[in-house]
């Protein structure tokens, strides 16, 4: 495969997202990965939903990789990983501390053969304090990380009863923090001509990507203020054609309630006492939004009201499900076909999220 990390081989001990997650994305720049999975296998390969014998979860975070099933309680299978290792530019697992010490597969084994390995370890809690050994899973560290906190206390009574969140972050923000640092050691190896080690936690990562860190690291009291950027009260509506949206503006702060004054063309509401201040926004929060949505029905379409959104600064998003997105709205980067084999069947996943592209052929596009 051709890409930026042509030439880098990958070998994968990782399983279920997190690490397969970061291999894949080494695959989709150009590296050569060898998956290693035991005979009894990655447990992904058994989510729902599957075609006859292939899981779309497992294949969408494997398809394209070599792989090579070892049972390494077998005499003779160490010597076999080890002798792929000694080949690699870099190794992923996402394994317990201490799994992979205990086969003699850990850094300080493999690097003493190969020197220029990167050894990337991706946990819940990473190698070291009480937490080390503590099983993870996104749902878990979410909790553990103060994401889900987070989410809970934003939504406030409108949940119902407390609910996580839909879709992994935990795993696959470590999976690319975990990409990020590979690249890095790839660089200064070629500076140093020495590998290293990446200890990658699924919990610091969280809270290094958490936008709004610096308010409770701070305890900081925003009160009937909205956080100003990110994704705060951001309301819903019903377009002229039926469709639902999202705007990211919220109706209540003081420095975004503006906005929809000056695309609404009522400038009057300022003077409103209902919404003159964020608290009073909020108290009276269904009339103001009863206010909007009767004015977004006066649009014959939803791009004409998208134009004069835009106008205020307003950006919309229609709510699409994943098959109108494959379908080609609003030309995203689409989806890819995996090729299954042995069946030789294909199963649609998402494709690469960035496009890297020569000079020439961006200017010639």
């Amino acid at each position: 495969m051709s890409g930026p990390l042509s030439g880098i081989r990958v070998v994968d001990f990782s399983r279920v997202l997190a690490g397969p997650l970061c291999a894949r994305t080494l695959l989709d720049l150009g590296a050569e990965v060898i998956k290693i999975e035991p005979p009894r296998p990655d447990v992904s390969r058994f989510a729902f939903p599957s075609t006859p014998g292939m899981s779309g979860y497992y294949a969408q975070q494997n398809a394209g990789k070599r792989n090579v099933s070892i049972d390494l309680n077998v005499p003779g299978a160490h010597e076999l990983a080890l002798r792929l290792c000694d080949t690699a530019d870099v190794v992923v697992e996402n394994f317990r501390p201490g799994t992979l010490r205990f086969f003699g597969l850990d850094y300080e084994t493999l690097a003493a053969r190969n020197s220029r390995l990167i050894y990337a370890s991706i946990t819940g809690y990473g190698q070291g304090g009480p937490w080390q050994g503590r099983m993870a899973y996104a749902p878990t560290v979410q909790a553990e990380a103060g994401f889900t906190h987070n989410s809970l206390r934003h939504y406030g009574e409108v949940l119902g009863e407390p609910r996580t969140d839909s879709l992994s972050h935990a795993d696959v923000y470590a999976g690319l923090q975990a990409v990020i640092a590979i690249l890095a050691a790839l660089r200064r190896r070629e500076t140093t001509g020495t590998g290293q080690y990446i200890d990658v936690a699924m919990a610091a990562t969280l809270m290094a990507v958490n936008e709004r860190a610096h308010v409770d690291l701070n305890d900081a009291a925003i009160g009937d203020e909205p956080a100003i950027l990110g994704a705060t009260d951001c309301p819903f509506f019903k377009g002229p054609g039926g469709e639902h949206f999202t705007v990211a503006t919220s109706l209540i702060g003081s420095r975004t309630f503006p906005s929809y004054l000056r695309a609404m063309r009522r400038a009057d509401l300022a003077d409103d006492p209902r919404f003159a201040t964020a608290a009073a926004r909020r108290v009276h929060f269904a009339e103001l939004h009863h206010i909007v949505q009767t004015w977004i029905l006066t649009f014959h379409d939803i791009g004409a009201l998208d134009a004069q959104l835009d106008e205020a600064k307003i950006a919309l998003g229609e709510v699409r499900s994943l098959a109108a997105v494959r379908n080609g709205v609003g030309g995203i980067l689409g989806s890819r076909s995996e090729g299954l084999r042995p069946e030789r069947r294909h199963l649609s996943s998402a494709g690469p999220a960035v496009a890297l592209l020569a000079r020439e052929t961006r200017s010639a596009g």
